[in-house]
């Protein structure tokens, strides 16, 4: 069963939203394109509480970029984004969520954040995504969305340590890069960890 997870294709992560990927809104008629090509397709949704602990506002005196220590966990901070039950929370309207067969939310807790769409940045909690793969009997896994350096790529990487067949699929994802090299240190780090790397097209003539 070959599965596609969506990663984060919200308002705020696009052009002109609070937390913008360059060129973020370019991946939504790629992932339009796949969807009929997979059995399942799940999407992951940041949702965060107001007072999140990874929002430089919630810090007095702290900027956006900071890097600072939350119990132990290293976290740079962000604008507010994403925030539950907001306009920038939602999914791009362009983007055709017909197919979805789940939305799984993250970064719900006020103090950790969550890059991946299955644990939360400690690995302590859950969000229910590999054991909803586990029932569904997914095999392997495609990953996409935004953005490359972040979530997809923690999203990839754990999906690959749970015992997944793990792809990116490169050309439907875009990256922050708040480093110039930075999307590029994510797909080396991907491709070490054992990841496939595809262009969509492959995924419509593959037999995988």
């Amino acid at each position: 069963m070959n599965t596609l997870i969506i990663v984060d294709v919200q308002n705020d992560f696009l052009p002109g939203g609070a937390l913008a990927v360059p060129q973020g809104d370019a991946v939504i008629p790629v992932l339009n394109q796949m969807q009929p090509w997979f059995d399942q397709i799940i999407a992951t949704q940041d949702w965060h509480p107001p007072n999140h602990a990874s929002f430089a506002a919630n810090h007095p005196g702290r900027n956006v970029g900071d890097v600072i220590q939350l119990d132990g966990i290293e976290q740079i901070l962000w604008p507010v984004h994403c925030v539950q039950d907001t306009p920038g929370s939602e999914f791009a309207a362009e983007l055709d969520a017909s197919r979805w067969d789940r939305v799984f939310q993250k970064g719900t807790e006020v103090r950790i954040d969550s890059y991946s769409g299955f644990f939360d940045n400690d690995h302590r909690s859950a969000t229910g995504l590999a054991d909803y793969l586990r029932t569904i009997g997914a095999k392997r896994i495609f990953v996409a969305g935004l953005a490359t350096d972040y979530c997809v790529k923690f999203t990839a990487l754990d999906a690959q340590q749970l015992g997944f067949e793990t792809y990116l699929i490169r050309d439907a994802c875009r990256a922050v890069n708040l480093q110039p090299n930075d999307e590029a240190n994510a797909i080396a780090a991907m491709h070490s960890a054992g990841i496939r790397v595809v262009n969509a097209d492959q995924c419509q003539v593959e037999r995988w």
